[in-house]
C-alpha cells in the first residue's frame, strides 16, 4: 500500500466523522478507482453507501448505466428502484441467530417486533423460526406462534421455518391452515438440515448421513401431498442446509467430494436451494474455492447459497469467493446473532449489516436499507442484553443502546 492511498483512507475516514461530504468524496471516488482495478465486479456506485455518507442523488452514480452479475443491463434508477436485487440476502437471525444465544428466552411478542423491523429494513426472506422440540433447543419455543402471527398479519416477505421431520411439518401445516382459515397467507418455504460429516449428523439429528436422507423424502411427500390436497395454496418450497461443508468440530476436515455427494442427494429429494454451511467458521477462501469447485460439478451456482460462520473472521471473504463462482444467495444474521448449538467454536453468523456494507461497496444491490438494519439490529440487542458483533454498526455508532 502507497503513502498516498493511506492518506486518501485517512481522509474518507475525516471526512465520514466531520460529515465533511466534498472531502469524504474526493477520497471515495479516489478508492472507487483502486476497486475498479483490484476487483472483478465492476460498479459505477461509489464504494460507500449511506447512512455513512450522504450523497446528492447527482454524484451517487458517475454514469447512467450499471451492469449486475446476471449480465443485466438498467438505468441506475432501475436498477435502485425497480429491478432484481443483484444479490439475495435470506436473514436468519430470527431462527439460526437467536438459537444459540443464551437464556432468559425471547418472548414471542420480541420475536415479531424482531421480524418486523426486519421486514422494515427490506428483508425479504426471512428464517422465523424452527419446529424442533423445546426439550432440545428451548429458544425456539414459540416459534408456532411466531409463524402464526405472521402469517395472519401484513408483511410481504418470504417466511421460511425449519423442520427436522415429519412432526415439525405437520406443526407448521397445521399453523397455516388455522390463519388461512382466519383470512391470513400461506407459507413460503420449509428448510431440512442434515450434514456433510456423518459424527456431526449424528449429534445433530440422531441420525446417518442416509437415514436423514429418508426421513427428508417423508417429509417432501408430505409437502407434495399437503399441496396437492389443495392445489389453491402456493407451491411449498423446500430448502435444504448441509453443514460442515469445510470441516467438522468432530470428524476434522470435510472432503469436497463428500460435500458435492450430499448436495446431490438434497437436490435429487426435490430441493429448490441449497445452502453451504461452514458451520465453525475454519474456512479460507482457497478450502471454500476446493469446495464450490467439487459442488458446482453437479449443481448450478444459481442454486446455491452460502452460509458463514465468522469464528475465524473469515466469512466475509469467504462470501466474496462465492461470489467469484455466481452464487448470488447469501445466509447472514443481523447483528451477527447465533451460531449452532452443537458445534463448538461456531461463534456466530456473519453480521448481515457487514456483508450489506461490502456488497453495496462493491455496487452490489440487496434490497434492504443499511441504516433500517441497524434499527433492527439494536432492538434484538436490547432485548438479550447484549452488545451487537456487526463491526460495520459498531463502526457507526449503531450498536445496541
Amino acid at each position: 500500500m502507497t503513502t498516498t492511498t493511506m492518506v486518501r483512507g485517512i481522509n474518507i475516514c475525516k471526512g465520514i466523522r466531520n460529515r465533511n461530504t466534498p472531502q469524504a468524496l474526493e477520497s471515495l471516488f479516489h478508492g472507487k478507482s483502486l476497486c475498479h482495478q483490484r476487483c472483478d465486479f465492476r460498479s459505477t456506485r461509489t464504494i460507500f453507501e449511506p447512512p455513512l455518507v450522504t450523497f446528492p442523488t447527482s454524484v451517487r452514480y458517475s454514469s447512467s448505466t450499471i451492469v449486475s452479475p446476471r449480465n443485466k443491463t438498467t438505468t441506475a434508477r432501475e436498477t435502485t428502484e425497480r429491478a432484481k436485487p443483484d444479490v439475495k440476502i435470506v436473514e436468519v437471525g430470527p431462527r439460526d441467530g437467536l438459537q444459540n444465544e443464551p437464556l432468559p428466552l425471547v418472548s414471542v411478542r420480541d420475536k415479531l417486533e424482531f421480524i418486523g423491523e426486519l421486514e422494515q429494513a427490506g428483508c425479504s426472506t426471512i428464517e422465523v423460526g424452527s419446529f424442533v422440540s423445546p426439550k432440545w433447543i428451548p429458544q425456539m419455543s414459540g416459534s408456532a406462534d411466531v409463524l402464526s402471527g405472521l402469517l395472519e398479519g401484513q408483511g410481504s416477505s418470504k417466511y421460511s421455518v425449519l423442520v427436522p421431520n415429519l412432526s415439525g411439518v405437520e406443526q407448521a401445516l397445521s399453523v397455516e391452515n388455522d390463519a388461512m382459515r382466519k383470512g391470513g397467507r400461506a407459507m413460503n418455504e420449509i428448510a431440512i438440515f442434515t450434514a456433510a460429516s456423518e459424527e456431526f449428523t449424528k449429534r445433530n439429528i440422531n441420525s446417518t448421513i442416509e437415514e436423514s436422507m429418508q426421513r427428508f423424502r417423508d417429509i417432501v411427500d408430505r409437502v407434495k401431498q399437503a399441496r396437492d390436497d389443495d392445489n389453491k395454496k402456493p407451491r411449498l418450497l423446500v430448502r435444504g442446509y448441509v453443514s460442515t461443508v469445510i470441516a467438522c468440530p468432530y470428524q476434522g476436515t470435510i472432503q469436497p467430494k463428500t460435500v458435492a455427494e450430499v448436495v446431490e442427494q438434497m437436490f435429487e429429494l426435490g430441493c429448490h436451494e441449497v445452502s453451504l454451511g461452514d458451520t465453525i467458521g475454519v474456512g479460507t477462501p482457497e478450502s471454500t474455492r476446493r469446495m464450490l469447485d467439487e459442488v458446482l460439478t453437479i449443481a448450478k451456482p444459481s442454486k446455491l447459497a452460502m452460509h458463514c460462520h465468522d469464528t475465524y473472521g473469515q466469512a466475509l471473504v469467504n462470501i466474496l469467493t462465492g461470489l467469484e463462482k455466481e452464487i448470488y444467495t447469501i445466509d447472514s444474521s443481523v447483528a451477527g446473532l447465533g451460531g449452532c448449538p452443537y458445534a463448538k467454536g461456531a461463534s456466530g453468523n456473519v453480521a448481515t449489516e457487514d456483508v450489506l456494507y461490502m456488497l453495496h461497496g462493491m455496487g452490489l444491490s440487496t434490497g434492504i436499507d443499511l441504516e433500517k438494519l441497524f434499527d433492527a439490529g439494536r432492538f434484538i440487542c436490547n432485548v438479550l442484553d447484549r452488545p451487537t458483533l456487526s463491526k460495520v454498526a459498531m463502526a457507526s455508532g449503531f450498536g445496541s443502546g
